[in-house]
């Protein structure tokens, strides 16, 4: 009986920590959706603020955001399960919708406030979709 009962509570220890470790990496949400919001801001700019001055403002702000976000989940303590995939997979769709904005932005619609505002939701789109699918469960 003694098997049974070291089993059972090796067991409540496993769920335990694997409860506590869900709990704690519940920041992975907030990063994403930090991130998509972000999105709404710097699409518009880049594509209608014109200038070097434009473009200047925008990459340091960009590089500001990028780094303040990568610093905030190198903090963090729990790291959720697959999250290296993941993160690459929304990072990945995100650059891709970024870039076409940019050249279709640039070249067919210069200076259109309709299409910024369409890039930027379209932008935003990875990490908001990653954030709601993963917002059901913390990791």
């Amino acid at each position: 009986m003694s098997e049974q009962a070291d089993a059972v509570a090796s067991l409540e220890g496993v769920a335990r920590i694997e409860a506590t470790t869900l709990g704690r990496s519940g920041w992975y949400v907030g990063y994403l959706w930090v991130f998509a919001a972000w999105q709404l801001i710097l699409v518009p700019a880049v594509l209608l603020w014109r200038g070097p001055t434009g473009v200047i403002v925008s990459t340091l702000a960009n590089a500001l955001m990028v780094m303040g976000l990568s610093v905030f989940a190198a903090r963090q303590p729990v790291v959720p399960r697959g999250f290296a995939g993941r993160h690459l997979r929304v990072i990945g769709a995100w650059a891709v919708a970024y870039v076409l904005a940019l050249v279709v932005g640039f070249t067919a619609f210069v200076g259109s406030v309709a299409f910024s505002a369409a890039a930027a939701l379209v932008c935003a789109l990875p990490a908001a979709a990653a954030a709601v699918r993963r917002g059901g469960r913390a990791a």
